[in-house]
């Protein structure tokens, strides 16, 4: 195995069901391709995850995490602002714990993001090869 692959990690894509879900749907039916570490989740909403979630994921093998929400655009009343506030919650937990806080990102994708999507994803992938999997303090 080379060192190039050892530093792949996967990456996890909560992807609305309303907005970014379709818009990732749609990078498929225009036959772009992006990274095999890939995984997609589609959700209700990203906002029904607890803090403690990102950083479970994390410590099993996940090394970045996209949420793809509809932004303003959500369907449910406060949910955006909410996810926003849940996420500043998470970044200092991941700083708490030394955890790279680029490793989780908030974008905004709607239903023919081809482009977008395709960034974010590719963006995220060239820093989880930069970084490699994440490391965790031990306990004392």
């Amino acid at each position: 195995m080379t060192a190039n692959a050892n530093r792949t990690g996967k990456i996890l894509i909560l992807a609305t069901e309303s907005c970014a879900y379709p818009g990732a749907n749609s990078v498929g039916q225009a036959h772009a391709s992006y990274p095999a570490n890939t995984y997609i989740l589609r959700v209700r909403a990203p906002v029904l995850f607890p803090e403690q979630f990102y950083l479970d994921c994390f410590k099993k093998g996940i090394s970045g995490i996209l949420v793809m929400s509809c932004g303003e655009e959500c369907p449910y009343e406060g949910a955006y602002h909410a996810l926003a506030k849940r996420l500043d919650r998470v970044y200092q937990m991941m700083k708490t714990a030394d955890i790279d806080i680029r490793r989780l990102r908030l974008t905004a994708i709607c239903t023919v993001c081809n482009r977008a999507f395709l960034k974010e994803v590719n963006d995220m992938n060239a820093l989880v090869q930069e970084l490699g999997p994440p490391t965790f303090k031990s306990a004392a």
